[in-house]
């Protein structure tokens, strides 16, 4: 957020006086409620993951507290609600991209899409029609609150369930949809909020429906051209300082946007894909990016959330209580379900997969800064709309959040070998052409048992630590893991997938896994992973 859009916001709840210039004083105050506001955001964030709540709740929380039932800070526009809100989506979801690994979600693309797409048409038309019956609300209403309602949280997902391990098509799903769903759901809801303003004629749905097929295709060829142009360029001309190269990969992100928007396309899922190609295209700094990256991540998200809870009345949201649970019940049994199983057959992904990506369909920031943008439209008589599905985020966040570790394990999913990235500032693993993982040995996993040696790994690759209990050790190659085991795990990056595959199929199918009949020569030496 800049600092005009801070001074902005900060006249907006009376920091700032409306008349007079902006002088020092007011800088002062202004730069002692953000800067208080976001230390205590960060704080939050240790009292979030011993809750199992997405942080999400708290930094709303606080926007409510900052509000006119705590601090009586007044704000009320919802016009700056969705332009901030749209800037802060444009970093997070850039973030997203440049955080996401390709070879995690290489597999999951197409049900992404699928559930991003055909799935978020299902959902809609069932919400849009539960809602004109239960609630009798008019058709356009009832399908504008259901199209508000379907896009994912996927980082409220993530918040929750950092200590339970996914397998890695569920993950990847979840990445994926988190990055793929914004874009369409924005275009419905305007297109819907556009129907529902007075004075403007029924639009000819099949030529929306095609328009918006329009703005998708060349709004993510927009990203995907830019994202290898720009990258190539940069990975030749790359500074020195990596702060500076951070700057300038962010910056490609949100050029990508801008651009596909001037021309009126989908800048969302420009960013996203631009990110994505970015994150991917092995640039130097790498680590340095994605810290850059996550810390605007964190500051977009803080900034969303405590603003939107500043636009929440609380005298206003108990009257929408009834109505966002029948909503959020409908979205939750019935379409959330009924958009994953219709929108993705086959696959490879397994029956309790499906249920469990029904479950972990969290509602977050978006559909809240969605809700605004009737009002900006000037759409009549539905500024209830903000209320609810205000509330609708908040309780079934608190119903969902907490137990998905606990529908994940019941389901059967819990992914033994979890394997993860680990990120190093201390060490130049960039320039050394290396990364670090982390394994987990999980109860039932085949691993336990298994000499260091027995592992196989590809040339070049190491078992660096072993941390058992609240201790830790350097292996030797006739080291024997255990349940339980944490090890750390140096590999060339070429030879990353490689290593993963390995410690996956040992350790659902033991030491032998993945030799061959003929001689004891194993397949995995071989491998080099393109």
């Amino acid at each position: 957020m800049h600092l005009t859009d801070v001074a902005a916001l900060a006249g907006s709840l009376g920091a700032v006086p409306k008349s007079g210039a902006y002088d020092l004083d007011d800088l002062t105050r202004t730069l002692l409620i953000g800067s208080a506001v976001l230390l205590v955001a960060v704080a939050a964030v240790r009292l979030a993951n011993k809750s199992g709540l997405p942080t999400l709740l708290l930094y709303l929380a606080m926007g409510v507290v900052l509000g006119e039932a705590g601090f009586g800070l007044e704000f009320s526009d919802p016009l700056m609600t969705e332009v901030l809100g749209y800037s802060a989506l444009v970093l997070i979801l850039a973030e997203g991209g440049l955080t996401t690994q390709w070879s995690a979600i290489r597999r999951s693309v197409v049900p992404a899409m699928l559930l991003s797409t055909v799935g978020v048409l299902i959902s809609v038309a069932v919400v849009g029609v539960a809602v004109h019956y239960l609630l009798h609300f008019d058709w356009t209403t009832a399908f504008l609150l259901g199209a508000i309602v379907s896009s994912t949280d996927a980082a409220a997902v993530f918040s929750v369930l950092r200590k339970v391990p996914l397998p890695h098509r569920v993950t990847g799903v979840l990445e994926a949809e988190s990055g793929f769903n914004d874009a369409p759901v924005v275009l419905l809801v305007s297109a819907l909020a556009s129907a529902a303003a007075p004075g403007r004629p029924d639009p000819n749905w099949l030529s929306v429906g095609f328009h918006a097929a329009f703005e998708l295709a060349v709004g993510a060829a927009i990203g995907l051209a830019l994202g290898y142009v720009l990258g190539t360029l940069m990975k030749r001309a790359a500074p020195g300082s990596s702060g500076l190269f951070s700057i300038g990969v962010l910056a490609a992100c949100v050029l990508a946007f801008a651009v596909a928007d001037a021309v009126h396309t989908s800048g969302f899922i420009a960013v996203y894909l631009c990110a994505l190609v970015l994150g991917n295209l092995g640039l130097p700094h790498r680590q340095a990016v994605r810290g850059f990256a996550q810390s605007f991540g964190w500051l977009a998200q803080i900034g969303l959330f405590v603003l939107l809870g500043l636009l929440a009345a609380p005298s206003r949201l108990q009257d929408q209580l009834f109505p966002a649970l029948v909503v959020g019940l409908v979205l939750l049994l019935v379409a959330r379900p009924l958009s994953v199983f219709g929108s993705m057959p086959g696959f490879g992904i397994t029956t309790p997969e499906k249920l469990f990506l029904s479950w972990a369909g969290l509602r977050g920031a978006v559909p809240v800064v969605l809700a605004t943008v009737p009002l900006t439209l000037g759409s009549q008589g539905l500024e209830w709309i903000f209320d609810l599905v205000f509330v609708l985020v908040v309780v079934f966040t608190l119903v969902q959040a907490p137990t998905l570790p606990w529908v994940a394990r019941r389901l059967g999913i819990v992914d033994e070998s979890h394997v993860v990235d680990v990120e190093l500032e201390s060490m130049p693993l960039d320039e050394l052409n290396a990364e670090m993982l982390q394994v987990r040995i999980g109860p039932h996993s085949l691993l336990h048992g298994v000499e260091v040696h027995e592992l196989r790994l590809p040339k070049g690759a190491n078992v660096t630590l072993v941390k058992r209990d609240d201790e830790s050790f350097v292996p030797t190659r006739r080291s024997v893991l255990h349940r339980g085991d944490q090890l750390l795990i140096v590999t060339p990056s070429a030879a990353r997938s490689c290593v993963v595959r390995r410690v996956r199929a040992i350790s659902d199918h033991g030491r032998l896994a993945g030799w061959r009949r003929s001689g004891v020569r194993d397949a995995a030496t071989d491998v080099r992973p393109g």
